[in-house]
């Protein structure tokens, strides 16, 4: 079974950068989409990035231009770079694989713990 592990969240201010890591623990997760979502306290989980299993890739409009998903297949890690951050980007982030990618968090089997990433003013 594929086990995920996200690392790379942190706090920083507004208009700062980071990158989010997703290392699976098996190569089978290199032929998996990848997706990228997130959940602020009292909100539902969000879609924010996804990447197919041909290479093919998703924003959702708030991340659009901003965020960066992308891939390296002999580590076996996806990343989420993220730039020009705002504050209503304060999340827990989760990475999530499944055969199939969408932009829908039910259609993903596996999950990572998630990383928290916090933008202050």
């Amino acid at each position: 079974q594929v086990q995920l592990v996200e690392s790379g969240g942190g706090l920083v201010q507004a208009g700062a950068s980071l990158r989010l890591s997703c290392t699976a623990s098996e190569r089978t997760f290199n032929s998996y989409a990848m997706g990228w979502f997130r959940q602020a306290p009292g909100k539902e989980r969000e879609f924010v990035a996804a990447m197919w299993r041909g290479g093919g890739t998703y924003y959702a409009d708030s991340v659009k231009g901003r965020f960066t998903i992308s891939r390296d297949n002999a580590k076996i890690t996806v990343y989420l770079q993220m730039n020009s951050l705002k504050p209503e980007d304060t999340a827990i982030y989760y990475c999530a694989a499944d055969l199939r990618g969408s932009d829908n968090s039910k259609e993903y089997r596996y999950w990572g713990q998630g990383t928290q990433v916090t933008v202050s003013a």
